[in-house]
Parts: structure tokens; C-alpha cells; sequence
């Protein structure tokens, strides 16, 4: 039998072979259907099995993490459950009536409710890496309906809409969104991590070229909306030199017709008088 590769203790030749697995999976991992070709050309890639591209495409969604490529090992197969049925009820329980609720209390609070409880039932408590095994195994929509709220669950995971949005010419519809970037910020004294930066994005519908920016360590806000505006809105070249970078062109300014946005930390920048007109 076989279980779950523990990260910790994986050699640096696994890593390697797991980077340049999620190199092919990740994209597959994101079809609604995988087709047997681009199966096929996978296992070609990475000369594996079609039925092991299957059950990699098939980790990486239930897990979509480098380490869930990594090489598996001999031992108990990693759903295995070694709690007998009242521990497993009672663990169940402790997820369903202390993590699952709007305070969305840290795994670490968790793990000291479960370890309060069996021990006023008088049976000896799952270990940290038992309790988290529980948590990730549950269906992240359903976690985050629970945590967060059924409307945040379907923005998240529920189907994207097809865009009913149509522009006739540059700078008609512009889309304003944020995302975490993949990137680490560290200190520049100590190189100690000081947290991921958020990128705030205007985008012009008809040419898909970005019309302005904002890189901030702080959450998305009205003012990161603001200052994606304000970027947008002014022209590039006194921007290009000061970062001396005047060899750029880059031509996208000017108040835009239509502003898209789908959430209320865009929707709170848009409340002044001359931005009603542009929300959409």
C-alpha cells in the first residue's frame, strides 16, 4: 500500500520531478473535461501512464499544491483512517460546530477545542497532522459557504458567466479586479518574508492591453481602486520617466466610457458624484 508523500522529508531530486509535473498538470487541472489528447500528450511529456495523469490532474484539484505531485511512498494509503468510529464522530463533530462557523478560527485553535473535548470524553486525541488531514479532505465550497457566507462559496467556485460586456472602441469598458500575486516580499535588512503583494488591475475590454495598476502589501480597498484610477486615467510618460524607462511606449490614457466591477471593494471607490455614471 501506499500514502500521502510528506513534504517535509522529500529529497530535493522529488521536488524537481513535482515542479516539472505542475508545469503539465496545472493547466489540465483547470479544464472543466480533460480530452484524451491532451492526456495523452501528457503522459508523453512526463513519461507516466494516462492513468496516472488522471490521478495527478485528480490530487492537484483536490489539493492545488507543488507538494501534491511529489512521489508517493510505501506505507497506509493516505485516506486511510486509523480512529476508531467514536473518535471519528467525535472529531467530526468538533470540525462541524468550531471551525466550520463565521468566526473562522485558525486550524491551531482547532486542534486545542479537539484536544479539550476527547479529553472531558476521556479518549486519547487525534495528533495536528490527523486533525488537518480531516479539514483539507472536506469540499472547499461547502468549508467556505460555512465560513464565509453561500454568496462568497459561489463567486468563488460557482460557473463563470459568459460576458455580456460589447465595446465598440478602446477605452469604452474598462474591468478593474485584484489578485494575490505568487511573489514573496522579504525584507531588505533581514530578508525575512513581510507578506504577498496584491495586484489591482484596469484592463480595456476592447484591445485587452492594461491601462493601469496598483502593487500593494495592503488589502484590496477603496484606495488601491483609487489609485488604479488615477493610473489609468493619466498619461504614461512622465510615469515611464521617472522609472526611466522613456524607450516604453505605452499610449493607454483617458477617462473610459464604462467601468466593470464585481465586488464591493471596487464598488466602495465608485461612490463619489462623476463616478456614478461609469458603474456598471
Amino acid at each position: 500500500m501506499q500514502k500521502w508523500r510528506q513534504w517535509e522529508s522529500a529529497p530535493d531530486s522529488d521536488w524537481g520531478t513535482a515542479l516539472e509535473r505542475e508545469a503539465v498538470i496545472r493547466p489540465l487541472a483547470g479544464e472543466r473535461k480533460l480530452g484524451q489528447a491532451a492526456v495523452q500528450g501528457a503522459g508523453r511529456h512526463l513519461g507516466v501512464s494516462r492513468a496516472l495523469i488522471y490521478r495527478l490532474v485528480a490530487r492537484y484539484r483536490q489539493r492545488p499544491k507543488t507538494s501534491s505531485l511529489l512521489l508517493w511512498k510505501r506505507g497506509p494509503a493516505r485516506n486511510t483512517r486509523c480512529l476508531d468510529q467514536s473518535r471519528e464522530d467525535l472529531l467530526v463533530t468538533c470540525i462541524k460546530e468550531f471551525y466550520l462557523v463565521g468566526e473562522q478560527p485558525p486550524l491551531a485553535a482547532l486542534f486545542q477545542e479537539v484536544r479539550r473535548r476527547f479529553a472531558e470524553h476521556q479518549l486519547s486525541a487525534p495528533n495536528y497532522r490527523t486533525v488537518v488531514r480531516r479539514v483539507e479532505g472536506l469540499d472547499p465550497r461547502y468549508v467556505m459557504a460555512k465560513r464565509q457566507g453561500s454568496k462568497r462559496a459561489r463567486e468563488k467556485f460557482g460557473p463563470v458567466g459568459v460576458s455580456t460586456l460589447r465595446p465598440d472602441f478602446p477605452m469604452d469598458v474598462v474591468q478593474i479586479d485584484h489578485t494575490l500575486v505568487d511573489v514573496m516580499v522579504v525584507d531588505r535588512e533581514h530578508r525575512e518574508s513581510i507578506g504577498r503583494p496584491w495586484l489591482t488591475l484596469a484592463i480595456d475590454v476592447a484591445s485587452r492591453a492594461i491601462v493601469g495598476f496598483s502593487v500593494s502589501l495592503e488589502n484590496p480597498s477603496a484606495l488601491s481602486v483609487s489609485l488604479v484610477l488615477s493610473h489609468a486615467v493619466l498619461p504614461k510618460t512622465s510615469w515611464l520617466a521617472d522609472r526611466e524607462l522613456q524607450t516604453l511606449d505605452w499610449p493607454m490614457a483617458g477617462l473610459p466610457r464604462l467601468i466593470h466591477v464585481d465586488n464591493a471593494k471596487c464598488r466602495a471607490a465608485l461612490k463619489d458624484d462623476w463616478t456614478k455614471p461609469l458603474l456598471r
